[in-house]
C-alpha cells in the first residue's frame, strides 16, 4: 500500500490477528493506550481496521520492515471518533510500535508517508493526533512532525486513564509547506 526506505504500511488482514493480540496485550506498548486488551477487543479493532480500509481507503495500517517483512507495528490514518473528542469525523493519525524498534525513527518514517498519504490523497484540510501528557515519546514525535500543541482542543477520554487526552494537530498548509 505505502513504501518508504525502510517500510511497507499495509492494511490488516486475518492473519495480523495473532500478531496484534499479542501486541495489544503488552504492558509496555499499551502502557499509553488503556492499558492491555483481551483477545476479544483486539480483533473486534481489527475487524474495524478492516472495515474503514474497504470504505474508505485507509486506516491504521501494519509496519513491516521491507528487509525482512518482520511486523514491528501500526501507524496509520482512522476517523477521528473517540468519544467526547473535538473535531469528530476529522482524520486522526496514530502509531503504536514493539518496544524493540523504539528509538529507530521508524515511527517518524510511517508517520510522515501517513501524513503524505492524508494531505495528498485524502485532500485532508487537517490531521489530529491524540496521546496523553505522560506520553511524552509519542507527543516529542507530534512535535517533530510540525504538529501543534492544542490545549484548547484536550479531552477526557473514558478509554484511557492518563487524563486528559491531549490533541495535536497540522494543517495541510503547514505539511505542504
Amino acid at each position: 500500500m505505502i513504501e518508504t526506505a525502510r517500510l511497507h504500511l499495509r492494511p490488516f488482514t486475518d492473519g495480523d490477528r495473532d500478531w496484534s493480540a499479542a501486541q495489544a496485550a503488552d504492558p509496555v506498548v499499551m502502557a499509553h493506550l488503556g492499558g492491555p486488551q483481551t483477545r476479544g477487543k483486539s480483533d473486534d479493532r481489527i475487524s474495524y481496521m478492516m472495515a474503514m480500509q474497504a470504505e474508505r481507503g485507509h486506516s491504521f495500517w501494519v509496519m513491516e520492515t521491507k528487509a525482512d517483512r518482520t511486523r514491528i507495528g501500526i501507524c496509520g490514518l482512522k476517523i477521528f471518533d473517540a468519544e467526547g473528542a473535538p473535531l469528530p469525523g476529522e482524520i486522526e493519525i496514530g502509531w503504536r510500535l514493539d518496544p524493540r524498534s523504539w528509538g529507530q525513527g521508524y515511527a517518524r518514517e510511517a508517520a510522515t508517508a501517513s501524513l503524505d498519504f492524508a494531505f495528498g490523497r485524502l485532500d485532508a484540510p487537517r490531521v489530529v493526533s491524540i496521546t496523553s501528557q505522560a506520553n511524552k515519546a509519542s507527543w516529542g514525535l507530534m512535535e517533530r512532525l510540525g504538529m501543534t500543541r492544542r490545549p484548547d482542543l484536550d479531552f477526557q477520554d473514558p478509554r484511557f486513564p492518563d487524563a486528559p487526552t491531549i490533541v495535536y494537530l497540522i494543517e495541510a498548509a503547514t505539511w505542504i509547506r
